[in-house]
């Protein structure tokens, strides 16, 4: 039963096995529990779609959601990414409207991905600090075990000695900073990209140029924040 969420294997052996701790046996029954009774997105297939799609030593960018979108065909598995197709929710948006200020002149119209597979494809681990979420409700699912996963990540790749960038939007995110060595790693914070707060902060950030320049600097290939899925 508890073997329905297992971590890639890759993610498994990086966090020291945590489906044999007794914290990851209760989030798995009560997760099952969970999703047959209610609808939860992302689908469960996609419950580790940020993991899957990149190693943790290939890691160059963490970008720290909170919980899932909540309505239906929004989330699968990739902070503020939805499927291509589907109309860019409000903090997604405003995630483009940065990515045309900050690239207006170099990519003249040039259209910033609604799915954000192609980042992820390139290093862009984009984490959901909570999973899963009810349908219609947000953060139904906040205080269900989710946060010790997230933060056991963000601890190890944030005490690793592979150099990354930490994208930290929102009071949510930023608790996580003192879990990350910067001595190794760049930590760039803002408001979050909500309409509620991007103006206080957020537009205007600069933090898709400063991350591609502090990796170029340190020897590494910058991110095309423009990549479409399937590219890399």
């Amino acid at each position: 039963m508890v073997g329905v969420i297992k971590l890639p294997g890759s993610w498994r052996s990086f966090l020291g096995d945590p489906e044999i701790e007794p914290w990851w046996r209760e989030l798995a029954n009560w997760y099952l529990g969970e999703i047959s009774t209610q609808d939860v997105f992302p689908p469960q297939p996609q419950l580790f779609a940020a993991l899957k799609h990149v190693e943790p030593e290939k890691v160059k960018v963490v970008i720290l959601g909170q919980d899932p979108y909540h309505g239906k065909g929004q989330a699968h598995g990739l902070s503020f990414s939805v499927p291509a197709g589907v109309k860019a929710p409000p903090s997604l948006a405003n995630i483009q409207k940065e990515l045309r200020r900050t690239y207006g002149e170099e990519r003249p119209g040039a259209l910033p991905p609604t799915d954000l597979t192609g980042w992820a494809e390139q290093g862009v681990l984009l984490l959901n600090t909570v999973f899963s979420v009810r349908a219609g409700q947000a953060f139904s699912h906040r205080d269900k075990g989710w946060e010790t996963l997230s933060q056991r990540i963000v601890s190890q790749l944030g005490q690793s000695k592979q150099e990354s960038v930490f994208l930290l939007w929102g009071n949510p995110a930023k608790v996580f900073r003192p879990l990350i060595n910067e001595d190794h790693h760049l930590i760039l914070e803002s408001s979050h990209p909500s309409p509620l707060s991007a103006h206080r902060g957020f537009l205007g950030c600069d933090h898709f140029r400063l991350a591609n320049e502090w990796l170029q600097a340190k020897g590494h290939p910058p991110v095309d924040w423009f990549a479409a899925k399937g590219l890399f």
